[in-house]
């Protein structure tokens, strides 16, 4: 029996968040594996939990079938250890003695070839830095540039399906920055930078709709140059107007705010 206030860890590869207790509610966001959270909510079936994740503040509603339970006391293990993130597009997890894939992104509680024993067992082959470590802006270029022709997907959070939120929260993670999920809330967060002359490779560059609203977010790279995800995960010239696609000819999004979140 789940109850309200329970700690839970994502212990798949990935695990859809959804906006309602419903396997066809809209997809919000997803875990991927490591990612901790708190039940705050079970639907009266008792099928779906609702919670919330650690990092970003996040809610929306998982499988309970989905949901691996973990102490209050490890979970605040999590909170207070240096764990270190995958920076490989793929790698496995041995898991109880099976083996797991998982995309970059995963939280891996150990470093590479080392068992990680505190009530689970867990082997990690593969690539991963700290998570403490802030990393320069060479380093979110190549990591950014990794997701290169991933898919876009509302609510997805991995190189096999990303959003354009999901895409520079992830990016800014890996390199030791909390970004909040959605555009609209990371727009609120690091330095404005008052016009592009004044932009440096590496700050945030938002769009928004007819109505004022951000709706879209991508990092900006060199030479006027902008990373994001829109369809997939392209390169595109940005100047002041916005994002010109050359297949398309065009202007796709209007530029409007840009922050510096890089130290």
């Amino acid at each position: 029996m789940i109850s309200i206030g329970e700690k839970g860890i994502c212990r798949l590869s990935i695990v859809p968040v959804r906006a309602d207790a419903s396997d066809s509610a809209e997809m919000v966001t997803q875990l991927l594996f490591g990612d901790h959270y708190e039940v705050t909510d079970v639907s009266k079936d008792k099928k779906w939990i609702k919670i919330k994740i650690y990092f970003d503040g996040y809610e929306g509603w998982i499988d309970a079938k989905q949901n691996h339970k973990i102490t209050d006391e490890y979970f605040e293990q999590i909170n207070n250890s240096d764990y270190k993130i995958c920076t490989d597009l793929t790698a496995s997890i041995l898991y109880h003695k099976n083996l797991l894939p998982v995309t970059m992104g995963a939280i891996i509680p150990i470093s590479t070839n080392e068992i990680f024993a505190i009530e689970e067992h867990l082997g990690f082959n593969g690539e991963a830095k700290s998570l403490s470590a802030r990393r320069d802006f060479d380093f979110l270029k190549n990591i950014s540039k990794k997701y290169m022709n991933a898919p876009y997907l509302w609510g997805g959070k991995s190189p096999f399906g990303i959003d354009c939120s999901g895409f520079t929260q992830i990016v800014f993670k890996i390199c030791g920055y909390n970004l909040k999920r959605d555009a609209s809330q990371q727009v609120e967060q690091g330095k404005t930078i008052d016009n592009l002359e004044n932009a440096l490779a590496g700050d945030l560059a938002f769009f928004r709709n007819e109505h004022k609203k951000v709706t879209h977010v991508g990092i900006l790279l060199d030479n006027q140059e902008i990373i994001h995800a829109s369809g997939k995960v392209k390169i595109d010239f940005l100047d002041e107007n916005g994002i010109f696609n050359a297949e398309q000819k065009g202007y796709t999004h209007y530029l409007t705010d840009i922050k510096r979140i890089l130290a």
